[in-house]
């Protein structure tokens, strides 16, 4: 890696930022002077009760805090935050009120709406009376099959502001998706749209919507949202279906009321990619979830009342969950559905430009497009405004680093980011006060004891192993859904190491206390019996402009493991002998002659969940044969046929 940092925040910067009056907060409660940001997270992970005590103060959690901070907080599972605590989440997402901005959406280029503070308090006071109407209690479900637009804010608000459990997806989920999920949490309402656009087309979604509606006897009601034009004549064809603006109709604006529940009160259920089996239902408690986003937006991210947030994301897809929080900060949200590339790839950076967007949140593969697409934002717009670019969903590659800075903007903070469905949060995430180096994250999050454990549960000071958590925090899960004797929660996270939360991610320390995570470990490549990350290769293949994406996966081979190196070759570019040379030289002497691959096929297409998500253990499983259990988690099934019986894989 580089010997320079790639940016450096000013001292004006430091010193203005959140995280530095967060850091002389600790020193005056600790009685030590806390000097730079490694002390802090020090002092945040042993003394985990102080530091949590004052995330709440110092964030402004709105509610009682009570006497206790932590009990058996050395259990994982089984400590808990804030045992006396009371609070109710939409409280403290709709702290603010006013004229200014609270939601402003698009739709691609078809609807454009913008809902103030007071407006946003309107909608949420309508959709609780309609909930109350319809019986709607302290742990009932409410799922939502809906796009990123402002209903769903609302009605997440207005469910949490009841102590009610939401749990939501994005409306290109097929029948049976929507059902192996909300189909095990049995919901009393049901929220959809009569449909979305995506890349300019009309995708009309009442013979779908109708069609879960009949296998899940639990609803209700269907309350279905007008963004096409026809929710009233889509509610018609829907068993039990109302459109939302009649069913709202009766209800005028009031005061919104609030439940106050016990910290540890479900607010989420949220659901694993599912590509391996029915997807596990992930419930999170509504203060876990709460005080770990402050921590996260108000220190890590910088956020302050009036910016402008943003994260490219859909509702089945947890960074849906911790953008809405960004309400509780005071900031306004700019939400965006549809393709990011509609019409062109210059879409989001207009809504950037025209928005004064101060934090920029995509995807890895996002900003990877942009840069072969051959765009150059920093010479044809105007983002001034934006201060954090933040990346995740996959390892951003080293050249997507370089180019950040050299294409999009040079004074700007990028923070790659990593932590999952499984908290709803991050391990590690950006650091506002330290630099930005080249291909790495820049450190563990406050109060998350992060470590990197080989095979005999040892700290690995610099190479390659499971990242870990050693100590409990207040966003894990509560528990999985159906799963009585927390069996299969255990078996998640626990098995490999005891009472220590091993998350699946092959990761790396580095010199600078930054992490590299080179992918999943249950993804990871043993050839030769040498763990190998798929994302070193991907970092190497992917900076070629005759490759438009890669997928990796080792495949079992006479007693051994062998890399297969999948590409989707660029528009007009052949697989040939030739290219095939220069893909292996460049992963051979950009990462290692372990990594370079014992075949390379071209493939048509690359399966990926709805997140967006690449799925190595999908195309392992076709190329061995086997059946792969939950092809509904996939936004493109049809992709895996170009894996099956391969010629070339079974020489």
């Amino acid at each position: 890696m580089s010997e320079a940092p790639l940016w450096s925040p000013s001292p004006a910067a430091i010193a203005a930022s959140p995280m530095t009056a967060f850091m002389e907060a600790a020193s005056r409660a600790s009685g030590s002077d806390l000097r730079d940001y490694d002390q802090l997270h020090e002092w945040s992970v042993g003394k985990r009760e102080a530091f949590w005590s004052l995330v709440w103060d110092h964030c402004g959690v709105i509610g009682e805090k009570g006497g206790r901070i932590m009990v058996d907080g050395d259990r994982m599972p089984g400590a808990a935050f804030f045992p006396d605590a009371r609070l109710n989440f939409a409280e403290n997402l709709l702290r603010r009120k006013g004229p200014t901005d609270a939601i402003v959406f698009r739709g691609e280029d078809k609807v454009s709406r913008r809902l103030s503070w007071d407006d946003l308090h309107a909608l949420v006071s309508r959709m609780q009376q309609l909930f109350r109407r319809e019986g709607v209690s302290p742990g009932d479900r409410i799922a939502a099959m809906m796009p990123n637009m402002p209903e769903a804010v609302a009605g997440m608000l207005a469910a949490a502001s009841l102590g009610a459990i939401w749990s939501s997806c994005s409306p290109d989920f097929g029948v049976q998706g929507v059902l192996d999920r909300f189909g095990q949490i049995e919901p009393v309402l049901f929220i959809a749209p009569d449909g979305y656009w995506y890349a300019g087309k009309r995708i009309e979604i009442g013979e779908k919507v109708a069609a879960a509606m009949a296998r899940m006897p639990s609803v209700r009601k269907a309350l279905i949202v007008d963004y096409l034009g026809a929710a009233d004549e889509v509610a018609k064809a829907v068993p039990r279906g109302e459109g939302l603006a009649a069913a709202l109709s009766p209800f005028e604006p009031a005061e919104v009321t609030f439940e106050r529940l016990p910290f540890s009160h479900p607010l989420y259920i949220l659901y694993s990619s599912g590509t391996t089996g029915i997807p596990k239902c992930i419930v999170h408690s509504a203060g876990g979830t709460l005080i770990q986003h402050l921590k996260e937006q108000r220190l890590h991210c910088g956020i302050v009342e009036g910016d402008r947030f943003f994260y490219f994301t859909t509702c089945g897809w947890m960074m849906w969950n911790w953008l809405v929080s960004g309400l509780a900060s005071g900031a306004t949200l700019l939400l965006y559905d549809g393709s990011p590339f509609h019409p062109d790839g210059r879409v989001l950076f207009d809504f950037a430009e025209a928005e004064k967007m101060t934090y920029f949140g995509t995807s890895a593969k996002f900003i990877d497009a942009v840069h072969k697409s051959g765009l150059r934002p920093i010479d044809t717009h105007d983002l001034s405004t934006v201060r954090v670019i933040s990346s995740t969903g996959s390892p951003l590659s080293p050249d997507s680093f370089v180019f950040v800075y050299e294409g999009i903007k040079k004074d700007v903070h990028l923070a790659s980011i990593s932590g999952g469905t499984d908290i709803v949060s991050c391990f590690v995430l950006g650091i506002p006060t330290k630099p930005v180096w080249i291909g790495e994250i820049q450190g563990p999050g406050l109060g998350m004891a992060v470590d990197v454990w080989d095979d005999e549960g040892r700290h690995i000071a610099g190479g390659k192993g499971e990242l870990v958590c050693t100590r409990g925090f207040p966003s894990m899960p509560i528990r999985f859904w159906n799963d009585p004797d927390g069996a299969k929660y255990h078996g998640a996270y626990f098995e490999r190491f005891d009472n220590v939360w091993c998350h699946g991610d092959f990761a790396e320390w580095t010199k600078h206390g930054g992490i590299i995570i080179h992918g999943r470990s249950d993804a990871t490549l043993n050839p030769g019996g040498v763990r190998i990350g798929t994302a070193e290769i991907y970092n190497q293949v992917e900076q070629m402009p005759e490759i438009a994406e890669a997928i990796c996966i080792g495949q079992d081979w006479e007693g051994d493991v062998r890399v297969v190196l999948f590409v989707r070759p660029a528009g007009g570019v052949t697989l040939d002998k030739e290219l095939e040379q220069r893909i292996r030289a460049k992963i051979r002497s950009g990462a290692s002659p372990r990594h370079v691959p014992a075949k390379i096929v071209a493939v048509r297409d690359i399966p990926r969940t709805k997140s967006g998500k690449i799925t190595e253990l999908a195309v392992r499983d076709v190329v061995h044969g086997r059946t792969v259990k939950n092809k509904e988690a996939l936004a493109n099934p049809e992709a895996l046929e170009f894996y099956k019986n391969i010629p070339e894989l079974q020489v």
